[in-house]
């Protein structure tokens, strides 16, 4: 019936419009460009929850990170790959914890300084651009102003929707002239998310804990759930698990090595708990009767040498 009944409106007069322009208006080198989202299945159980993304005066990187798969570019032609950020609304907004909800708190801030975020690889050919994944894992996103690392600048407490944009590198010498013609952008809905300086949904902190691969170490003290993915502090421990006397040069390092690692728990803050707490897996040095313990420590905790940054995944 319903199909019936619209087929009777079909009828009517339409207006005629030449769709030649609309189909000419771009470029041929990105007409045929398809994007997927990568991680869509992770993004969208993110978005169920209500997606968070810190920002901090230095840059924080995202999680998940934006990453996509592309075909139908010219394999030969040249593309530049980048990304920009758009609020989704004129609101600021507040987290509601007896609800769990957010809600509008009033009218938007001033925006933030509009910028791009170019694909260090740009400009690549289309073939070395759809033969991989695209990562923007050195996109990080800042609540500075003033910033002048080039970061994406947001506002805390606003929502925001990445967008991706494929831009043909025109050789011919009046290019400026076609540049309309020349990109195509693609935005995808659940990878919208609110700028927060510190999450505010305790489902979010467990998700992207329980997703992160660098927040492995806030998820399990076990020592087998280290095995291949993240580094841990090195402590000595015979590999048969015997119980057995050091030698002093032994006693002095795994000593050494166990200080280390308790200043670092002190210095990161990340454990509210005291270090005399039973979830903690560290044991003082018995010289007499030493009995090794495994401390898992994170590739990203903040020690000297260690370039990747600690995922702060609770409050600041």
């Amino acid at each position: 019936m319903a199909g019936s009944h619209l087929s009777e409106h079909l009828d009517l007069p339409l207006p005629c419009f030449d769709v030649a322009p609309l189909l000419n208006s771009k470029a041929p080198q990105v007409t045929g460009v398809r994007v997927q989202l990568e991680m869509q299945t992770l993004w969208q159980q993110f978005d169920q929850l209500g997606t968070e993304m810190i920002v901090t005066k230095a840059g924080r990187r995202m999680f998940p990170t934006f990453q996509v798969r592309i075909s139908g570019m010219d394999p030969l032609a040249e593309y530049v790959l980048l990304m920009d950020f758009i609020p989704v609304d004129d609101k600021r907004y507040r987290y509601a914890f007896h609800s769990s909800s957010w809600l509008v708190a009033g009218q938007a801030d001033a925006a933030a300084p509009s910028r791009m975020h170019f694909h260090p690889d740009s400009p690549a050919r289309g073939a070395q651009w759809m033969k991989q994944t695209v990562s923007f894992d050195s996109l990080k996103l800042t609540n500075n102003l003033l910033d002048d690392n080039g970061h994406m600048i947001l506002n805390s407490m606003h929502r925001y929707q990445p967008r991706f944009h494929v831009v043909f590198v025109d050789p011919a010498p009046n290019s400026h002239l076609n540049a309309h013609r020349n990109f195509s952008s693609f935005s995808f809905l659940e990878t919208r998310f609110m700028a927060v300086t510190a999450y505010q949904n305790h489902r979010i902190t467990q998700l992207k804990i329980a997703s992160n691969p660098f927040a492995k170490g806030f998820r399990s003290t076990d020592d087998q759930d280290w095995a291949g993915t993240s580094r841990p502090l090195p402590v000595l421990c015979p590999s048969d698990n015997r119980r057995g006397r050091l030698s002093s040069k032994e006693q002095n390092w795994a000593s050494r090595q166990t200080d280390r690692a308790r200043e670092l728990m002190e210095q990161s803050r990340l454990f509210p708990h005291s270090l005399d707490s039973p979830e903690l897996t560290s044991h003082r040095i018995d010289a007499e009767n030493f009995t090794p313990s495994f401390l898992p420590l994170p590739l990203c905790w903040d020690c000297p040498g260690v370039t990747v940054e600690r995922p702060h995944l609770s409050q600041e």
